[in-house]
């Protein structure tokens, strides 16, 4: 049985002003529709039954468009900030009480045509706290951000180069409740605090990832993704 993923949708996506001033980024348009339904519909196909949607940032018309999820044949809750924005990290730790001792967590922008069921088998077979996904980037999308050895995650800085920094965050995890301990002080935090909590007790196992990832968090990603999600609808319609 696979664990529910979490999409982390609150954000207020500033690259992408002003588009993003009243469309919340999940409801940004691509191929036809908005981006969050190509989301829902790759998780369905992953085998994934139960989503929660952190949502803050115009949070309605995503709650209007989605629903209860049904139509993606999926299950669909709602954890939503409230009027303080809680971080990509707080917003997920107020969703824990709608999620398993083990869930996925993957961000609002990120389209991951990685195998989630892969992923999920071989976490099962570490004793880590979680586990990032992780792509060998040499800094070709967006700035490589980890070291990486030995199935195992040794630095995580978005900020700071590093020697020995060949892989970025693929941007698909999985965590377990209990590695929020270290947090039970903090009520607004980003993820990667979180992650970096994790790097320093060596609980953070790393999957390798092929093949590169998507996101509209730029309008540069925008316009990949429109591109690599139109040609897989004409592949598949050619089939």
């Amino acid at each position: 049985m696979m664990p529910s993923v979490v999409i982390l949708a609150g954000g207020i996506a500033k690259r992408l002003r002003p588009i993003t001033e009243t469309v919340p980024k999940s409801l940004l348009p691509v191929a036809g529709e908005p981006f969050i339904a190509h989301q829902l519909r790759l998780l369905r196909t992953n085998g994934i039954k139960k989503v929660v949607i952190c949502a803050g940032y115009l949070s309605q018309p995503i709650e209007e468009f989605v629903g209860n999820g049904a139509q993606f044949g999926l299950s669909v809750t709602f954890s939503v900030d409230g009027e303080k924005l809680l971080g990509t990290g707080g917003a997920l730790k107020k969703a824990l009480a709608l999620l398993e001792e083990a869930f996925f967590v993957m961000y609002g922008d990120s389209y991951l045509t990685v195998n989630f069921p892969h992923v999920y088998d071989y976490f099962l077979t570490t004793s880590s706290m979680a586990l990032m996904t992780v792509f060998k980037n040499d800094n070709a999308w967006d700035r490589s951000n980890i070291v990486f050895k030995d199935g195992r995650i040794i630095t995580y800085d978005k900020k700071n180069k590093i020697d020995g920094m060949d892989y970025i965050d693929y941007g698909l995890g999985i965590i377990r409740k209990a590695a929020f301990d270290g947090m039970a002080s903090q009520e607004v935090f980003d993820l990667a605090e979180l992650y970096q909590d994790i790097i320093a007790k060596k609980q953070m196992s790393g999957y390798v990832v092929s093949e590169r990832f998507y996101e509209i968090g730029s309008l540069s990603g925008l316009a990949e993704t429109q591109k690599y999600i139109v040609n897989s609808h004409k592949h598949e319609e050619g089939q």
